[in-house]
């Protein structure tokens, strides 16, 4: 039994340590590029443009109807002379498809337990609608050189399932068994994801379903938990 907890705990820092580097992969699947977006100038009403981006510039296509029009204005991205300010946020939303896992799982105390902190073998699949937010900033170095960045932030909400394993033995059964073994469990529940240009993480609540006959007298069968979760984007 401690051979298979071992198997068990190596497979799951192996997932979390390449799904942990994988959320700057995520967060480039998402990345500036050229596309559709709603074009917000301050406090105003965001409307829908073509964005064409190239290595040293955006050029900001109006939309009339279905008809892509001639450039509006363009953005620099290299280099400039003058320190001019871009008040324009880009908008992008769109469908979000990951494989997530719940790295941990805080459960509120029972009356067997004091509150649990775990991090057992999950995985599950995630789909939530995303928003992502584009600002492009003009800073000026110690020579002089003004230079442009793209600044991201970004958030999505959805529902995530999946299954993992679970430890299953006298302390979390109320002594109604005497073994110890990893229980299966399916796992459901509601994740955010507040997303960056480096990092992409959030939180989730959900339940867990043990699969196998001792489901009745597990104490954290179908009851909720708050997980800290990461993914890798499909999309």
């Amino acid at each position: 039994m401690r051979h298979t907890f071992t198997k068990f705990g190596l497979l799951y820092f192996y997932l979390s340590m390449n799904l942990s580097c994988a959320v700057i992969d995520r967060s480039s699947r998402h990345d500036f590029e050229s596309g559709y977006y709603k074009h917000r100038v301050a406090k105003g009403v965001a409307e829908k443009v073509y964005l064409d981006v190239g290595d040293d510039k955006v050029a900001v296509h109006p939309i009339t109807g279905q008809v892509v029009g001639i450039p509006a204005f363009t953005i620099p991205l290299g280099k400039t002379d003058t320190l001019r300010p871009v008040p324009s946020r880009f908008i992008k939303s769109s469908l979000d498809i990951d494989i997530t896992t719940v790295l941990l799982k805080y459960r509120p105390v029972t009356q067997q337990l004091p509150a649990q902190l775990s991090s057992e073998l999950n995985v599950a699949l995630y789909a939530g609608w995303r928003h992502d937010y584009y600002r492009i900033k003009a800073k000026k170095d110690p020579l002089g050189n003004v230079r442009h960045d793209v600044v991201k932030r970004g958030w999505d909400i959805g529902a995530l399932g999946g299954a993992g394993t679970t430890f299953i033995g006298p302390s979390t059964t109320t002594t109604a068994i005497s073994q110890e073994y990893s229980g299966m469990i399916l796992e459901y529940g509601l994740a955010a994801f507040f997303e960056t240009s480096f990092a992409s993480f959030g939180l989730a609540v959900g339940y867990d379903h043990l699969t196998g006959p001792d489901r009745d007298v597990w104490i954290y069968n179908r009851k909720p938990w708050v997980g800290f979760v990461v993914g890798i984007a499909l999309n």
